[in-house]
């Protein structure tokens, strides 16, 4: 413990000397961070992606400057210290797990959550919803959406259940097409991406890391592709959908 101690008070006493010395980390404000963090938490994302536990760690230290940074920003405008940041998150800890730190007995991990739910209300949510950040990445809000309202058993009870919906949404959206209704169109395409999101969730996988990874796949086989066809003093910009089709057929066919 000692080593973590000794660290963090490293760390803090270089933001200090840095804030206090350094032109640019003077002028910098909370408002000026924002981007920033925003940054280096998607950084972050990318690393844990690619499962690259080095990217991991460095990220990590990133977003662990920014906590302090943020708090030293605090201290100097007299609204919070970073101990008061740390004491707030383990009261917070410590009240949220009555399992652990209480008399209250959980069978399994769901029913922990559906707790947590239940005690934010208790804190004064007005709704299980209330906690879903608004800028959050759509595809992201609605994975958090859809597992909150699970919290309180709005859930369906079978992938099969949840596959029927995609189906009924892909229904209702091909009718859109066929309307030429172009603001129909767009709402029922969002009715069959939160579908399919919620579909996927409910195989307990991430949707926006899958798609992250085909997004990563994407990329790698298209520069190939490029590659390729530059290799054979071609340009994608002058080949055929045809032949590009091969072209993509046979790199896939590579496993990259």
């Amino acid at each position: 413990m000692l080593q973590y101690e000794n660290g963090l008070e490293r760390l803090i006493n270089i933001m200090n000397e840095l804030r206090e010395k350094c032109p640019w980390d003077k002028k910098q404000t909370i408002h000026t961070l924002r981007q920033q963090t925003i940054e280096e938490t998607f950084e972050l994302a990318d690393s844990i992606t690619d499962k690259d536990w080095k990217g991991i760690k460095e990220e990590l230290g990133d977003l662990l400057l920014h906590i302090v940074f943020y708090s030293k920003i605090a201290e100097e405008q007299k609204q919070f210290s970073l101990q008061e940041v740390i004491n707030a998150i383990c009261e917070k800890l410590i009240k949220r797990h009555p399992h652990i730190y209480g008399n209250i007995t959980v069978k399994d991990d769901e029913e922990v959550k559906k707790n947590w739910e239940q005690i934010k209300l208790s804190e004064g949510k007005t709704s299980v919803l209330s906690g879903v950040p608004k800028s959050l990445p759509a595809m992201v809000k609605a994975m958090r959406l859809q597992e909150k309202a699970k919290q309180v058993g709005f859930e369906w009870e079978t992938k099969e259940q949840v596959w029927k919906k995609i189906e009924e949404e892909k229904t209702e959206l091909i009718e859109a097409v066929n309307e030429g209704n172009i603001s129909q169109i767009e709402e029922e395409a969002g009715d069959l991406f939160f579908s399919v999101i919620n579909y996927v969730r409910f195989l307990n996988v991430d949707a926006e890391n899958a798609l992250e990874i085909t997004n990563k796949k994407f990329i790698k086989r298209f520069t190939m592709m490029e590659k390729t066809a530059a290799e054979k003093g071609r340009n994608l910009a002058n080949m055929s959908l045809n032949e590009m089709d091969n072209m993509w057929n046979e790199i896939k066919k590579t496993k990259s």
